[in-house]
């Protein structure tokens, strides 16, 4: 199978106004300069990490989707990052995952921040997302979603091959986000990818950036600072799959299903 260029754009995001992001971030992802497969973009990057979901809401055919239609079909790559959704009367925070013909599947985000008030905000998914793209299966997911591990565990029949968060982490808790990340992909032998944002927000949050990919062993590939950019890099199958045959771990982790445990 092929190797995989991804990119990711680390930006700064206007407080709750998506038409100033999506041409913030429409010209940092003009700015990636080389063919890629996939364009990874911030938690909430249309409005930051905002309770104000009556307000802010869109909907699955609104601006910022069509938005992304148009742009993953300009680049020919998969667009994915989370917005705030209204659908049947309910609040998601929603990742989508936008192909270039135009089609999309979404996830929503499993584990809401209650120290936030994101659980009075938004409805929980209850459905985890693992995508087929140029021959790699990869696992999106959103944010705090990193603290849970066994969420983010990699299935061992039909392993994932990269693990995606975006996220809106505060300056704060970096220790943890970068600790984590870490932790994610040498318990999943997988590469991982955490997309943050800079700045400050409009709870007077500060925001470090420290977006980064790492290979399976937990190797930094790529480690930003607090600056907006957008970086792209190729993960290597080879290299993937050398390293799984060497150290198997996958195969020794204990046996359960995660639609069992979403029943709890």
């Amino acid at each position: 199978m092929s190797d995989l260029t991804v990119s990711f754009v680390q930006a700064a995001l206007e407080w709750q106004d998506p038409p100033a992001n999506r041409t913030e971030l429409g010209r940092l992802i003009d700015e990636i300069s080389i063919p890629t497969d996939l364009i990874a973009l911030p938690e909430m990057f249309t409005t930051g990490f905002s309770m104000e979901s009556a307000a802010l809401a869109e909907t699955m055919d609104g601006p910022t989707v069509q938005w992304m239609q148009q742009l993953a079909a300009a680049r020919q790559a998969v667009l994915v990052g989370s917005i705030i959704i209204k659908e049947n009367d309910r609040y998601y925070n929603r990742l989508l995952w936008v192909r270039p013909d135009g089609t999309l599947t979404h996830y929503d985000k499993r584990h809401l921040f209650g120290v936030a008030g994101e659980t009075e905000a938004y409805t929980a998914g209850t459905e985890r997302l693992i995508e087929e793209w140029r021959g790699w299966r990869i696992c999106p997911l959103v944010c705090y979603d990193l603290r849970f591990p066994v969420w983010s565990r990699n299935p061992v029949q039909e392993p994932y091959d990269l693990l995606l968060y975006v996220a809106n982490w505060p300056a704060s808790r970096r220790t943890a986000w970068l600790t984590l990340l870490r932790a994610r992909a040498i318990e999943n032998l997988a590469y991982t990818m955490g997309v943050n944002c800079v700045g400050i927000d409009g709870n007077s949050l500060a925001y470090a950036g420290d977006s980064a990919l790492l290979d399976m062993r937990g190797e930094y590939l790529v480690e930003v600072g607090n600056q907006e950019t957008s970086i792209t890099r190729t993960l290597r199958r080879a290299d993937l799959e050398a390293f799984r045959e060497r150290f198997p771990a996958l195969h020794d982790a204990d046996p359960f299903d995660l639609r069992e445990l979403v029943k709890w």
